[in-house]
């Protein structure tokens, strides 16, 4: 991850609008907030709630659509992203159909709004019986098991295929996010998992996003000092797997610094700040695989701002095309409190 000019946005999926906290979380700790929407203008509009659509007159919400941030240009060597990712998502499809054959008729749990998704998105759903057509053209209705695994694949290929941004997949639904990264029998690779709520605190969700965005811009630099030193621990320990202590013991200091910082900055504002569980899951190098790292291992890497710093390992599975500096994703809790 390139800690520099780079811009870091949170990608929130599954859904089009993320709860409020994790609105405000975009807000604090990132360069902005963005989901996959509707490539339909009207559609699009329609499923956009107030407070997004001020945000993106702010340049603070980036609506994406699918097609336009999936067809990429066509890499030096081996298949088109597009054509990459048709491949990998219609296999876990058709092997999630054979694992949970559905006995009746398609529950409407949840729905992909129409154009949301790419027509052979839609056959393969429909084919496999994951998915069934709404009258009208309205989109597909489906379990709410099948729209995270499909959404949550789909925001982790945009996340890394964007040029222009990074992009960090987010959710607050546990079993989104695991069914986003479950490893797939000959696709498996090793990810650092950590606990980072402590660090981070979020305003009660009762706080108004004029006295957030107002924040935002009173303490821009101690909100960006304490992302850049997080992102920074986290791309090191992305790159340096073998030695996790000794990556934290050289960024304690500007860790220390910079969570003293901004808990002197949220003392100060009139907000009533919680503290929520968010875990990172940093996909490592394919090295990784082959090194003495093992699925389920857990340790503390050492103590920053107070607080003891925990990390595991466990299997995910990689992006089709892996970027050297990116395959990040988060967790957050909303109704986890820490204490």
């Amino acid at each position: 991850m390139d800690e520099g000019a780079a811009v870091a946005v949170l990608l929130y999926y599954p859904l089009v609008n993320p709860p409020t906290e994790v609105v405000h979380q975009a807000l604090l700790y990132w360069d902005g907030l963005a989901s996959v929407v509707p490539l339909d203008p009207e559609i699009r509009e329609a499923a956009i709630a107030p407070p997004l659509q001020a945000l993106e007159q702010r340049q603070l919400y980036t609506p994406l659509t699918m097609p336009r941030q999936l067809i990429d240009e066509e890499p030096d060597d081996g298949p088109p992203p597009s054509r990459q990712l048709r491949e990998v998502l219609g296999e876990e499809l058709r092997s999630f159909a054979r694992e949970r054959p559905l006995p009746g008729p398609v529950p409407h749990e949840a729905f992909l709004l129409p154009s949301k998704t790419e027509a052979w998105l839609e056959a393969e759903l429909t084919e496999s019986r994951l998915a069934e057509r709404l009258p009208g053209g309205r989109g597909l209705a489906m379990t709410r098991e099948v729209q995270e695994l499909v959404v949550g694949m789909l925001a982790r290929e945009i996340a890394w295929r964007r040029r222009d941004r990074h992009l960090f997949p987010y959710t607050e639904r546990v079993d989104a996010q695991r069914r986003a990264l479950r490893p797939a029998p000959n696709n498996r690779g090793l990810a650092w998992e950590m606990e980072l709520g402590q660090l981070l605190p979020v305003p009660a969700v009762a706080a108004s996003l004029n006295d957030v965005l107002a924040f935002r811009e009173k303490y821009a630099d101690e909100r960006r000092r304490l992302m850049r030193a997080l992102h920074r621990l986290l791309g090191d320990l992305r790159r340096d797997y073998e030695h996790p202590a000794d990556v934290v013991a050289q960024l304690r200091v500007e860790l220390d610094e910079a969570v003293a910082d901004y808990r002197s900055a949220a003392r100060d504002s009139r907000i009533v700040w919680v503290h929520r569980s968010v875990t990172a899951t940093v996909g490592l190098a394919a090295a990784a695989v082959g090194s003495q790292l093992l699925p389920g291992l857990d340790w503390c890497l050492g103590v920053v701002g107070g607080f003891a710093l925990n990390v595991a390992t466990r299997e995910i599975r990689p992006v089709t095309r892996r970027r050297q500096d990116h395959d990040f994703s988060y967790l957050h809790r909303v109704h986890t409190t820490l204490r």
